[in-house]
């Protein structure tokens, strides 16, 4: 699928380098899931509010032709550490813009800091190493950062168990004679989803709203989908089916090759 399918405004050019990447990349993990892209939106949501301050977005560096600027989301764990996902960046050390506004507009206080991907990052589907952090340059203060999981704790989740999800990303699927488009407005959503299967690498969530779920789409890549109501967060969104109804396919945070990578930035439960 071409890239302007699922975006509905011209994109800067470290956009479209990253979305040329994401669809590779999505070519590999095609059989978890149908017509699989790399998720960017909250769908079957609402805005969030207060209820997750610890989650928040990325910037780019302009706006977007509607006016909006956040293009990845991401959650802090520790005060001068936010997780994201490997996609969402350029390569090691590059400068990014983190807001945890509950509606971002342009000119509201962001946290600077430096892209790390995990060296191992692939587009292997038993585990591509898509994950990521940004060290801030100054420490988060009046803001409580998420909790992680304990090694393998995920692995005798029940189907039908309960996700949080959180994120900046299309709030909106919208169909015409042009094809897909999808609606953004920089506001944290929140919604709900369920637990379809767990492999080795990855939990698969429905988000299928004839069933009540509701899930991620484009711009929520590298948020949160934390276990239940808790603050924890169980793994972080990766990719789904093209227009955001029906799998939300996330990286598992448990799993020995994400806490090795996460243990040169946090200290591990």
């Amino acid at each position: 699928m071409a890239p302007d399918l699922w975006r509905e405004r011209p994109l800067p050019a470290m956009m479209s380098r990253m979305i040329r990447r994401l669809v590779i990349g999505a070519t590999s993990l095609a059989c978890l899931t149908a017509t699989a892209l790399p998720a960017a939106a909250i769908t079957n949501g609402h805005p969030d509010g207060n209820g997750h301050p610890n989650v928040g977005g990325l910037v780019a560096e302009q706006a977007y032709s509607d006016g909006t600027w956040t293009y990845c989301s991401g959650t802090l764990i520790a005060p001068s550490v936010f997780l994201t996902a490997a996609h969402c960046g350029e390569g090691e050390g590059e400068q990014v813009r983190i807001t945890f506004d509950t509606a971002y507009q342009d000119g509201d206080p962001v946290y600077a800091g430096t892209f790390h991907a995990d060296p191992q990052y692939t587009h292997q589907q038993n585990d591509p190493h898509d994950i990521a952090v940004v060290t801030l340059e100054q420490p988060v203060t009046g803001i409580t950062p998420a909790q992680l999981p304990k090694a393998e704790s995920l692995s005798r989740l029940k189907q039908g168990q309960e996700f949080t999800s959180v994120g900046y990303g299309a709030y909106e699927v919208t169909s015409g004679p042009g094809g897909h488009g999808y609606l953004y407005n920089d506001v944290r959503m929140v919604t709900k989803g369920s637990l379809d299967a767990v492999n080795k690498a990855w939990l698969r969530l429905s988000m299928n709203p004839a069933t009540g779920d509701g899930g991620t789409c484009y711009g929520d890549s590298g948020g949160p989908n934390f276990l239940g109501d808790t603050d924890l967060v169980a793994a972080t969104t990766i990719t789904g089916d093209a227009i955001c109804r029906a799998t939300n396919v996330d990286y598992r945070l448990d799993t020995a090759s994400a806490r090795a990578f996460l243990s040169d930035y946090v200290t591990l439960p």
